[in-house]
């Protein structure tokens, strides 16, 4: 049993592995992370492994830990204030008070800008992820084996 996780961990390890592969799975993991879908960011996850083979499965879920306690407040405000910016309603700016008293009719009334200022948050820091892990990962890699270059996988048409 335990070899047989090892031997499936070493594959997991080696599935897509170059660098835009790496980058892509970083940058689908942070997406996901930045959207306030509590809960179901696991779920998501796993979805997002199967839908896009290209990306790397283990880069997806390390890319979900930009969503950790100490940075989730941060992520929350940045995303509720963008939203609110592009609705332009009445949404009030969040002060500590409203998580003090916060109601379940509250936080209906909030999610709106939540949700769409997370996904343009969302899809900006995937880009600049995408860019940031490109780079580190290539530069490694080079680094490693310097005569060795690193193509991007082709598919043939059959």
């Amino acid at each position: 049993m335990k070899w047989k996780f090892r031997k499936f961990l070493v594959k997991l390890l080696r599935l897509n592995n170059t660098p835009p592969e790496i980058a892509l799975g970083t940058a689908i993991g942070v997406f996901i992370a930045i959207l306030p879908m509590y809960g179901l960011h696991t779920v998501m996850v796993v979805i997002a492994a199967i839908l896009v083979r290209r990306a790397n499965k283990i880069a997806i879920l390390l890319g979900t830990n930009i969503s950790l306690p100490p940075t989730l407040p941060f992520i929350t405000w940045a995303g509720y204030e963008i939203g609110r910016f592009i609705l332009r309603n009445d949404y009030p700016a969040l002060a500590l008070v409203d998580f003090k008293q916060l109601t379940f009719k509250k936080v209906m009334h909030l999610y709106p800008p939540l949700f769409l200022g997370s996904i343009i948050l969302g899809i900006i820091c995937a880009f600049v992820f995408y860019f940031i892990v490109y780079y580190i990962v290539d530069r490694l890699r080079k680094r490693k084996h310097p005569k060795k270059m690193y193509h991007h996988r082709k598919k043939h048409a059959k």
